[in-house]
């Protein structure tokens, strides 16, 4: 057995002792360890010199962390051979140096009292081979610590060396992340939350704030990038700041930290937290390094096994590295229920009212009921590809100069095919009033005045069949520079260009109808079910209704630079100052094309050209064949400006200017180290909102320019006031720009028989900006795990309030050319527009545990659990239908529980996971509906590996493997029933080798 260890860069003791199983590089360490070198290590901390030491000679270094913990260096400069600098570099911290096979192993000198140190420097990234851990005492029992446990080990070390809130996760290897997107990794941090889509997380949601709220970093620079849904209830095509996870593997990084403190240094932007994700770079190896990974995968809604594949080649040439990785995969999803297109209050005509009706419910349905919008079984195919390149260069001519360029370039494929049937005919039961053929003949009214369930005679029921094809391209180039100018002085540099370009070229629709039968829905049990009057698998009773064609581009560039200089007050403490630039653009365009082909009666289309639904449903029925209905009819696919969507080619441009001062101190009270930092910045934000707004004599093109700025101070600090325990304390001020369309000066349509929606944006909203206040303590069990408790509370100044209300479509400002057939100027529409509000508090309880259960006894040794829950309080106002409510924040869920039991050992590993999450709300509701939502999840995921060989390893996963259902709901108190769908259970399997 080696004894349990932890050495100066833990990534560089994974590889070393990787390495050292393999004699020829043993010798070649060994024989390195006498040759000369050029040093320029900076006197610090004894653990960063080690490291900077084994970079610049190859030799790998071993050290227990009692030993090097809280020691300093004097430095080394100047041409020495590597048995020479190694000395130098330990003078003064009685540590002894003996050489095993080319590797140094460090021995623990007498105790003395710690000195003020450096903060740490950064351990890299897990990224492949065997990890060893130690705990403080060497002399402990012989421990061997790799794989997953290797890192959760490093990840508590990064919260350990934090001056902040942080929490981390790191890939146990390469292309190792047991999830389909990052997004379903960070669901396991404490405070994180997720939102899932045809089968996989989205985005997330940071201690209860939405997606637009969290700031997402790669490599150093922020990231936008927008997709789309399928399903209108989802939002459709994602126009916002937020960062859709779903376009990148997660196999492309090793490394995500969720840093939920701000500091001064930090860029502005995002209330809740900001999310840093690292891809892999060619100094995080000793050497050369191959990796490949290849996967089979395959859903169970889904036929077919897909693809799943990465490779990663890096190698370093003295002061130069390069590193090059590719990541494709394929998955087939078939997320498929029951859906309808929302609540509203709906009145019925008198003639409209069957005999059997009792005249208690008569009079409720002529009053007005809140009722389903076209009770709807639905079915969303996905087949969706991904393709991740990354490529690094690093040249580091020893430690005064370093200069890294990342460049990533990525592209989301999408191919959906969506069926559904819904009463939404030419006799429908959408809008208000209901009047035409149809007779409600049976109905249940509960006590909060909710149609639950109904019988119809005379109802036309419409079938969609829906073919999209959309990408996302994605692409990035950042440099990082910096300069150590002296012993004091260090600037650094970052400039970065990114766009993401959303291109959705089709859209097509096929509508068909049948006329006059019996049906009828009820939304009572958990999955609601309707019975249908005909048989809707005879082709002979379907006929074409409508095309609808559409076409859809989102574009985002930024542009980001800074200039950063530290200066060492003394050795412990610094004073830094910097300064950034951003200038952001956001701008896109929807062209539509809606035809009805109903007057003066449906068209008859050859029974060839109809087909049944090609994927699992709740029930079959009769739907176009896209491709042949457009053909057998003419009408154009491929559309122009001339079908521009009015409201939608709005554009935001945003440039912002910052500045910072901020002071650093690492020292000793007595025996407590103290780290803190405490700091101000400085903001100014030009913003240019350009579009067309409705006005009484309709649309009219504007340009809007306003101005935002301020200052943010804001204070971290950590106390060991204990050898294990660390309290941390924090307290800042940030802002939070509004999301983008809420910005835009314009307006968006969503028609539907008898109604519709209509959403106004507000060019005039003041940024959020919020004052924080947090405190966590955390107890580190000697390398065996913690325990951390924490609480924030976050007082808003201003919150954007959203309203909604019903209004004649005429009085929108809209023009009526918009509207589809059977819709005028009095046909009813919900009207939303968000507006300046009054502030909002959030304020929260976070808990964690991770341990390993070295205690138990035989094979039971290898066992550990990672557990963390949360509770979250926030409210924000809302005004609907005129009246002003409290309802809770958006996406906020006030529980959250992760848990994740696991088993590891040199040989196979095994863990299960589970991810909790209570009901939040996505929208403010509207119709009369307060609130509307998704109910409560609970996601169980495994992962298992066999390592044939140190270099060999199988792997099999299991994402959602009990199959967890989605279901959407309108208003909090009622609880209608708005989605229940399920995506299917996920199976990967495959093999990883290093080389």
């Amino acid at each position: 057995m080696m004894k349990k260890l932890v050495g100066p860069s833990l990534l560089s003791l994974a590889f070393a002792l990787a390495a050292g199983a393999v004699p020829a590089k043993a010798q070649a360490q060994a024989a390195a360890f006498d040759a000369r070198a050029n040093f320029a290590i900076a006197p610090g901390d004894l653990r960063a010199g080690l490291s900077e030491y084994s970079r610049t000679t190859g030799v790998q270094v071993v050290v227990p962390p009692a030993a090097a913990e809280g020691k300093r260096t004097g430095g080394v400069s100047g041409q020495h051979s590597a048995r020479q600098a190694l000395a130098i570099l330990l003078r003064g911290t009685d540590l002894k140096a003996s050489i095993t096979g080319g590797v140094v192993v460090l021995k623990p000198g007498p105790t003395e009292r710690r000195a003020p140190i450096e903060a740490a420097a950064p351990i890299a990234a897990v990224a492949g081979g065997t990890e060893l851990a130690a705990g403080d005492d060497a002399n402990k029992p012989d421990i061997v610590v790799s794989g997953y446990r290797a890192s959760l080990r490093l990840a508590e070390d990064y919260k350990r060396r934090a001056v902040g809130s942080e929490d981390d996760i790191l890939a146990s290897d390469i292309a190792a992340f047991p999830d389909l997107n990052l997004a379903e990794s960070l669901q396991r941090v404490p405070g994180v939350t997720i939102n899932r889509d045809t089968g996989e997380g989205r985005q997330i949601t940071l201690r209860g704030l939405g997606p637009d709220f969290t700031r997402v970093q790669l490599n150093g620079m922020e990231v936008l990038g927008n997709t789309a849904s399928g399903m209108d209830n989802r939002g459709a095509v994602s126009r916002s700041r937020s960062f859709d996870f779903s376009l990148f593997a997660s196999e492309l990084f090793n490394r995500v930290a969720v840093q939920k403190s701000y500091s001064a240094n930090q860029d502005e932007g995002g209330i809740a937290g900001t999310v840093d994700l690292y891809t892999a770079k060619p100094f995080d190896y000793p050497g050369a390094k191959i990796v490949v990974s290849g996967k089979g995968q395959t859903n169970s809604n889904a036929s077919g096994v897909t693809p799943r594949a990465v490779a990663l080649l890096s190698d370093r040439w003295g002061d130069f590295g390069a590193l090059v990785s590719v990541a494709y995969s394929q998955i087939r999803n078939n997320e498929f229920g029951y859906r309808n297109w929302g609540w509203g209050v709906v009145k019925y005509n008198p003639a409209n009212i069957g005999p059997n009706i009792d005249a208690a419910t008569r009079a409720k349905l002529l009053a007005g009921v809140q009722a389903p919008q076209a009770e709807s079984p639905s079915t969303w195919y996905t087949d969706r590809k991904r393709l991740g390149l990354t490529s690094s260069f690093q040249y580091h001519p020893g430690t005064a100069f370093k200069l890294d360029l990342d460049l990533l370039y990525g592209r989301l494929w999408d191919h959906r095919d969506d069926y559904a049937i819904a009463s939404a005919g030419t006799n429908a039961l959408t809008g208000s009033p209901i009047g035409g053929a149809q007779i409600v003949q049976t109905a249940v009214i509960d006590d909060t005045n909710t149609l639950r369930a109904a019988s119809y005679t005379g109802i036309d029921q419409r079938s969609e069949h829906h073919v999209v094809e959309n990408h996302t391209d994605f692409y990035q180039g950042v440099a990082n520079a910096s300069w150590q100018v002296s012993d004091q002085l260090k600037i650094s540099a970052l400039g970065g260009y990114e766009e993401s370009d959303f291109r959705q070229p089709v859209f097509d629709k096929v509508f068909m109808e049948a006329k006059n039968m019996a049906f009828s829905f009820d939304d009572r049990p958990t999955q609601p079910f309707n019975t249908y009057g005909i048989d809707l698998t005879n082709p002979n009773n379907w006929a074409l209704q409508r095309l609808d064609t559409q076409e859809n581009a989102i574009t985002n560039k930024y542009t980001n630079g800074k200039l950063d200089a530290a200066y060492k007050l003394s050795g412990t403490s610094t004073f830094s100052v910097g300064g950034s630039y951003k200038h952001f653009i956001n701008s896109g365009y929807q062209y539509n094309n809606k035809v009805f082909h109903n007057v003066p009666a449906d068209v008859a289309i050859p029974n060839d050209l109809k087909q049944l639904v090609g994927q699992d449903t709740l029930t079959q029925y009769i739907v176009g064949n896209i491709d042949g209905v457009y053909s057998f009819i003419g009408d154009p696919r491929n559309l122009s400006a001339a079908n521009l969507q009015a409201g939608s080619d709005y554009k935001v441009d945003e440039e912002t200017w910052g500045g910072y001062a901020q002071y650093d101190l690492d020292t000793y009270i007595g025996d407590i180290r103290l780290r803190a930092n405490a700091g101000v910045r400085y903001y100014s934000t030009d913003l240019t909102s350009s579009g067309h707004l409705a006005t009484s004599a309709g649309l009219q093109p504007v340009v809007i320019t306003t101005n935002s700025k301020g200052w943010l101070p804001a204070a971290n600090v950590a106390l060991d006031v204990a050898k294990d325990v660390v309290l941390r304390l924090s307290a800042n001020r940030d802002v939070n720009r509004p999301a983008l369309g809420d910005l835009a000066a314009a307006g968006s349509i969503t028609t539907r028989p008898n109604g519709g929606s209509v959403s106004f944006g507000n060019p005039f909203l003041k940024p959020y900006k919020a004052t924080s206040v947090e405190g966590s303590v955390e107890y580190y069990m000697d390398r065996t795990g913690f325990a951390s408790v924490g609480f924030f509370y976050k007082h808003m100044d201003s919150f954007t309030t959203p309203t909604t209300k019903q209004l004649p479509y005429g009085q929108t400002g809209l023009p009526l050319s918009l509207l589809i057939q059977g819709e005028d100027a009095n046909t009813i529409f919900d009207v939303s527009q968000p507006i300046n509000g009054p502030g909002a508090n959030i304020k929260g309880v976070e808990a964690a545990f991770q341990h390993d259960f070295t205690f138990l006894p035989g094979v039971l040794k290898h066992l550990g659990i990672v557990a963390n829950g949360t509770w979250f309080d926030g409210h924000q106002k809302a005004v609907i239908n005129g009246a002003t409510v409290t309802i809770p924040l958006f996406n906020l869920s006030k529980w959250a529980a992760n848990a994740t039991l696991y088993y590891d050992t040199a040989l196979w590993g095994a863990r299960v996971s589970t991810a909790y999450r209570s009901r939040y709300l996505t929208s403010a509701g509207g119709g009369g509906n307060v609130g509307d939502g998704i109910h409560g999840t609970n996601n169980i995921d495994f992962q298992a590996h066999y390592n044939i060989t140190p270099r060999l390893k199988l792997v099999v996963e299991g994402i959602n493997v009990t199959n967890e259902a989605i279901r959407q709901f309108a208003d909090l108190n009622a609880n209608r029933t708005e989605v229940y769908t399920t995506s299917g259970r996920t199976f990967t399997f495959g093999f990883t080798a290093e080389f």
